[in-house]
């Protein structure tokens, strides 16, 4: 039996394909032995090495790609595309039976088939066929002999899944081609094409190929090389999808038509670690449309090499599920990608903002906001367009925490906290350079350390200032500041106004709409937000709250016994005074 199988050979074991990778004797184990490379990886036993023997080489980096199975084991027959394309669109008309008729009812209703038949008949009507899914029917050429030819039974076809069969070169993928004339999108991923670079059937394929504009090639295990070898034969080519072939670097080729025809590129779920590792693809002046997701990408260029600037046509990216923690990649991703107007980068490490800016509240809603607004030209960002309202919210907001992040270190600091922030400058000429008010370090045993100093304000009355002990409760506070204004203490609210921003959700934003009793219910939530230790002492609430926005956050300090300096942050704090009527 060993005589009829061959080195490259593609075989099917009960629908798994593998590659006939090595035909002899195994130590230990008598008589011949074929030694396969399964496509699914996980399915062998060993990478082609047995107990410290080394038989064969596998394509797959899989350390369980492989497995030994005795040539006389009965394999699933080949079939072409013709007798395929019958046997799964063209049916016998089922039988008529003479079990009992069975109603089938949902929620007491009978539930009735209505036109299948007729879709049967359509679909079995082969040459008025305009798609044929013949993905893992175990294909392996396009006709048998004595069989007709794939254009006298289907010719109108435009597109066809050919993925996951048998095909062991691409002669059969041109003879099917070259027989449908209408042709455009084509799918041949999963398979395992041998000898790419030196298929002479690629010579002559451009005819086959000629009208084809979206082409699907992969998880083929194919080099960079090798797929443009084959993406090069189509001359109306606009979309590629090249996913999980282990990619790690695209290296320099001829990129012939593609050059000026090629809009869409799919890399998704490869193994590349850097923008650079792209570099090849500066050639291509028509490309709009870069998919990466799910590979390993975690900075613009390796240490020690530059990145290339991409051309001016790419418009869209999506690096999600990737390894990207810094923002740095996103501050300069516009320098290599000029025309970026679309991202999609959710689901990286850099959404986790806590250790960036030391806000124990951060959310993946502000990493949004930042991103939005560190990439000033950005029309789109994980699928939600990017409005002239949300740019605004989100440069004022990111802005607020720069001057946050300011007031944190001294004045010689302030540099190289604005290195980390390169469009702070065109943020304050938009805006107005924030208010940084530094805390000054103050020795505790002096009185200084003590008081707490209140910018107050109050509508139609004069700014007033005044310092008062950290350990005065909000009782005595508020009877300071009504005797500096000459109202009663129960008239009158005190509201710290934080400085910092908050995003606002539907229950504030619909809060115009509500009963007097719906609104105690907002404030009795905007508490609860409020952290755990003060919730009881005052609430916060959302100013000129509105859909999808971001403001700045209030906190209005209630009566009651905790101390000021456990109210306000730091021994600085603006306060609205507010009358009562």
């Amino acid at each position: 039996m060993a005589e009829s199988h061959y080195l490259g050979q593609r075989i099917s074991y009960d629908d798994a394909l593998c590659t006939v990778r090595y035909i002899g004797e195994v130590a230990g184990a008598s008589g011949a032995w074929l030694g396969v490379e399964w496509d699914d990886g996980t399915r062998g036993k060993h990478d082609g090495s047995h107990k410290g023997k080394r038989y064969f080489q596998c394509v797959s980096e899989s350390a369980t790609a492989a497995s030994f199975v005795r040539p006389t084991r009965p394999s699933d027959t080949p079939v072409s595309f013709v007798a395929a394309l019958k046997a799964k669109y063209v049916e016998e008309e089922p039988e008529a039976s003479d079990a009992p008729y069975s109603q089938i009812k949902f929620a007491g209703k009978v539930a009735e088939e209505v036109g299948f038949d007729k879709v049967r008949r359509q679909m079995a009507q082969l040459d008025e066929l305009k798609m044929a899914i013949l993905d893992g029917v175990h294909m392996a050429f396009a006709r048998q002999e004595g069989e007709p030819t794939v254009a006298q039974v289907s010719p109108k076809l435009t597109h066809i899944d050919i993925s996951r069969n048998l095909f062991e070169n691409l002669g059969p993928v041109v003879e099917i081609c070259k027989d449908l004339p209408s042709l455009m999108k084509l799918a041949i991923n999963g398979n395992r094409f041998q000898n790419v670079l030196e298929d002479a059937a690629l010579d002559e394929a451009a005819t086959a190929f000629s009208h084809v504009t979206e082409l699907g090639i992969g998880d083929n295990m194919l080099s960079w090389q090798e797929i443009c070898r084959i993406a090069i034969a189509f001359p109306s080519l606009t979309n590629l999808a090249a996913g999980a072939n282990y990619l790690s670097q695209l290296s320099a080729v001829n990129y012939g038509s593609l050059s000026t025809t090629l809009t869409s590129l799919n890399l998704e779920y490869n193994s590349f670690s850097t923008i650079s590792d792209l570099a090849s693809l500066t050639s291509l002046t028509s490309l709009r449309n870069i998919y990466l997701k799910g590979n390993n990408i975690r900075s613009l260029s390796s240490e020690g090499t530059s990145c290339p600037i991409f051309s001016t046509s790419i418009r869209y990216i999506d690096i999600s599920y990737n390894q990207v923690d810094n923002w740095d990649f996103i501050d300069n991703l516009t320098k290599h990608f000029p025309g970026l107007t679309a991202l999609r980068i959710s689901h990286n490490p850099v959404y986790d903002v806590r250790a960036s800016y030391n806000a124990p509240t951060a959310t993946a809603d502000e990493a949004h906001m930042f991103t939005i607004a560190r990439i000033g030209q950005l029309q789109s960002l994980n699928f939600s367009q990017v409005t002239a309202d949300d740019r605004a919210n989100a440069e004022m907001f990111y802005l607020s925490r720069i001057a946050k992040q300011l007031a944190a270190v001294p004045d010689a600091a302030a540099p190289t906290v604005l290195d980390l922030h390169p469009r702070y400058a065109d943020l304050c000429e938009l805006y107005g350079a924030p208010d940084v008010v530094r805390i000054q370090e103050v020795n505790p045993a002096f009185l200084q350390a003590r008081l707490i100093t209140l910018a107050l304000q109050c509508a139609g009355r004069e700014d007033k200032t005044t310092r008062i002990p950290q350990a005065f409760d909000i009782y005595a506070v508020k009877a300071r500041v009504a005797k500096l204004y000459g109202l009663s203490p129960l008239k009158l609210k005190l509201v710290w106004e934080t400085g910092e921003w908050d995003p606002v959700t539907k229950k504030h934003s619909d809060e115009g709409d509500t009963s007097d009793e719906e609104e105690d219910d907002d404030d009795e939530v905007a508490v609860r937000v409020a952290e755990e230790a003060t919730k009881d002492t005052y609430g916060e609430k959302l100013a000129g709250a509105q859909p999808g926005r971001w403001v700045k956050r209030e906190v209005e300090l209630r009566e009651g016994p905790r101390q000021l300096g456990y109210c306000v942050d730091g021994l600085d704090a603006r306060v609205r005074v507010e009358p009562l009527r």
